[in-house]
């Protein structure tokens, strides 16, 4: 689409760089500004934080910090703002989903957030459910992922959806026509179908476990979510054990009963994953091990994350930041340390879940990000808060190269953890996997 417009351009400082009578191109994956007596501006969608319509004048903030604004687009302002919306959408949604599989296309409706229904936050969008997710694409914002793994609830009122999630948000979609019910069905259908995976394969762990058992246990950990040692325990009695028996199948035994054995007793969670590429790489075991005491100088302080599948690929096990380095030193409270522990392994879940369980936006540096290959990067790192905060809480990252270099670099990343003296210091050691190597190995 083209049309012709006005445009400005402002720095970081708000302060005027350009501006004048210009074209407007949006083309596959960047808008071209093309000013009458100036150099012209090639724009990338994930270069794009924010769409800002406002008053018949479409505002494009950047992730550097700029500014440019597109106005007099005449008779063409409400196709062209809801053009460049579903284009920039579809280039963010492919780099945000990678190779998940569309299970049932987009649907016109209304949305609004879950128990906020003012105007000013109600838009038009499609709705689209693919593999393990539900997402949203709206005309004037970004995409909302919500995970089948987090929703705690599908309800039907006053012809409107309300899907609602373990936290208490959710979303509100309304005016689907005769889409309505097929949408609602289609989800349902895709949550059940989640939970009887999971108890298929809890079933094959544990054979004699009851079906309530395995209910329970399947709520706990439906598509993405990791259970506590404790939580597991008290709703499906013996299934841990279990558990622990698949992960010598996919060959990380010997690391979970290493880092184990360093955890905090009780603290432990196991989740089971579907790839990113469906049935070609089906689906992996992943946990978590808090390590930490209220001895300062002992190796902690962190939360330690590792994910295997049978179908085996180069793998590394990723330590994040349970707290501050200087507030861990002066901690004693080993009842605070728990509790920041259970926080922090619910929060990296729901983190990981939002980006998909990809693990090369979190240990990428600064400076690659700007590489063309990493790009599609460089807009989640802007955009999304739950990669900030794993990207913040990196420690480092430890290749399976053999049993004893791994407990090594395991053991020397960990002593750097209580001896580093700023949080902003990473472990670089252990990093020797070719780029790339891992993300097209590993399912997820």
């Amino acid at each position: 689409m083209e049309t012709r417009s006005s445009y400005e351009l402002k720095d970081g400082s708000g302060n005027l760089v350009a501006s004048g009578d210009a074209r407007a191109r949006l083309e596959e994956d960047n808008i071209s500004i093309m000013p009458e007596a100036a150099a012209a501006l090639h724009v990338s969608y994930r270069d794009i934080v924010e769409l800002a319509p406002k008053d018949y004048a479409l505002g494009l903030r950047l992730v550097s910090g700029e500014e440019i604004t597109l106005s007099r687009l005449g008779r063409d302002y409400e196709d062209f703002v809801r053009e460049i919306g579903r284009m920039r959408n579809e280039l963010i949604l492919g780099d945000m989903l990678m190779q998940e599989k569309l299970v049932k296309p987009g649907i016109k409706a209304r949305y609004s957030p879950y128990g906020r229904g003012s105007d000013d936050i109600r838009g038009n969008a499609e709705v689209r459910l693919y593999e393990t997710a539900l997402v949203l694409l709206p005309e004037k914002g970004d995409p909302v992922r919500l995970p089948f793994g987090n929703i705690a609830e599908v309800r039907e009122a006053d012809y409107a959806v309300e899907i609602i999630d373990l936290a208490g948000g959710g979303l509100t979609l309304s005016m689907m026509g005769r889409e309505h019910d097929p949408l609602v069905k289609a989800l349902r259908e895709r949550m059940n179908e989640m939970d009887l995976k999971v108890q298929a394969l809890l079933k094959d762990l544990a054979p004699q476990a009851d079906i309530s058992t395995l209910v329970r246990a399947s709520r706990l950990m439906r598509e993405g979510r990791a259970a506590s040692t404790s939580d597991l325990e008290r709703e499906a009695p013996g299934l841990w054990e279990e558990l622990e028996r698949k992960l010598e199948v996919v060959g990380v035994k010997g690391e979970y009963d290493y880092l184990k054995d360093m955890a905090r007793e009780g603290k432990m969670h196991i989740g089971i994953k579907r790839g990113l590429m469906g049935e070609l790489t089906g689906e992996y075991v992943w946990f978590l091990a808090p390590i930490y005491s209220t001895d300062p100088q002992r190796p902690g302080n962190a939360l330690a994350m590792e994910a295997a599948s049978s179908r085996g690929g180069g793998r590394a096990t990723y330590f994040f930041r349970m707290m501050g380095r200087g507030e861990y030193r002066s901690a004693g409270d080993m009842s605070a340390l728990d509790r920041r522990a259970d926080e922090l392994a619910a929060a990296v879940n729901r983190c990981l879940q939002a980006i998909n369980f990809r693990r090369e936006p979190i240990y990428l540096p600064e400076e690659r990000l700007y590489e063309p290959r990493y790009a599609r990067y460089r807009f989640s790192v802007a955009r999304l808060p739950e990669l900030r905060m794993l990207r913040d809480l990196y420690i480092g990252r430890v290749i399976h190269s053999s049993p004893e270099q791994w407990k090594r670099d395991v053991e020397d990343l960990l002593r750097f953890n209580v001896t580093a003296a700023g949080d902003d210091e990473r472990c670089r050691g252990g990093e020797v996997l070719a780029d790339g190597e891992e993300e097209e190995a590993l399912p997820g």
